[in-house]
């Protein structure tokens, strides 16, 4: 796996763009509408805002799943041992310009690492139409061959229309599981364990 390409409405985050009420803002975590949110969901909705979590007019906030942490913060660690690899982003998003503020602002880690320094500017896809249209420019950008590549995605549909230029794809529809991950370096032949890299 030379390139690992990730959906984000209900991939990396949830809720979905379409589902929120107005443009995301940092939010103080200890103001009244947050008080009764378990400790595990304010983690996975911390921001590079240390005491703040992103969330809509309604008050909902948007976190990171776990296994899209997990995946991301596992690139980062190949990357800086020197792996061959890199990240990107193929999203039909509804609100691109919201996405941008949660790409900003949401982290992977407790070393405050953005979903935004986990992909490369220009591997960023965020556009309506075909996903295959996404994969096609990442193919001319990068020169990754589609064998080579990974796609995470929690509708069907894309993964029926990627699958076709032979890019492995992996169907997450209830949101990116670490599970998701491992398959898809088991598949790849990849043996790197983030916890093994921790210890050295």
């Amino acid at each position: 796996m030379k390139l690992a390409v990730f959906d984000l409405d209900y991939t990396i985050w949830d809720p979905e763009m379409y589902q929120l009420y107005g443009t995301p803002k940092l939010r103080p975590i200890d103001s009244k509408p947050f008080k009764g949110l378990s400790p595990e969901l304010l983690d996975e909705a911390k921001t590079n805002k240390d005491g703040y979590i992103l969330a809509d007019s309604s008050n909902s906030p948007i976190r990171v799943f776990k296994g899209a942490a997990y995946a991301l913060d596992e690139i980062e660690k190949m990357k800086a041992m020197g792996h061959n690899i890199e990240a990107a982003v193929a999203s039909k998003t509804d609100e691109p310009g919201w996405a941008k503020i949660c790409l900003n602002h949401l982290v992977i880690n407790n070393a405050g690492t953005t979903l935004t320094s986990c992909f490369r500017r220009d591997l960023v896809e965020i556009s309506f139409g075909s996903k295959t249209n996404h994969f096609r420019r990442l193919h001319a950008k990068t020169g990754i061959p589609y064998e080579n590549m990974a796609f995470f995605d929690n509708e069907y549909g894309n993964i029926r229309d990627v699958s076709r230029l032979g890019v492995k794809c992996y169907y997450t529809p209830d949101g990116m599981m670490k599970e998701h991950w491992d398959k898809a370096k088991a598949d790849f032949g990849m043996a790197f364990n983030s916890c093994e890299a921790d210890l050295n």
